[in-house]
């Protein structure tokens, strides 16, 4: 992952309501949540859900589909564990230290 991307996606994350709606999201897993719900969830309105989901689509930490007159949004699973491998490739300096462990999301039906 280029530096570039590494910041865009800290600087997306480093706001409370983007942390918890990407959070929502990795939770909700591979189906995803409506906009709506997500809204919902995160008791604000839809005008302001809009412009954090903007920002972390924009660092590509989240994806959508259209599915008849909703916005479905799911975590970009690739984005977030390419995120994870750039902060610690390095750790304990080079020899895993830990279980390789990556988050793989069960495919759901449709996508």
């Amino acid at each position: 992952m280029e530096t570039n991307n590494v910041l865009s996606a800290l600087a997306a994350l480093a706001h409370s309501v983007r942390l918890t709606v990407f959070r929502l999201l990795v939770q909700a897993g591979p189906e995803g949540l409506p906009a709506g719900r997500i809204a919902e969830l995160m008791d604000m309105p839809a005008s302001s859900l809009s412009f954090h989901l903007k920002e972390l689509h924009r660092a590509d930490l989240l994806t959508s589909r259209q599915e008849g007159r909703s916005i479905i949004y799911m975590a970009h699973f690739e984005t977030m564990n390419a995120l994870l491998g750039y902060l610690t490739e390095n750790c304990c300096g080079g020899v895993s230290c830990t279980p390789e462990f990556i988050c793989k999301p069960v495919s759901g039906s449709g996508s």
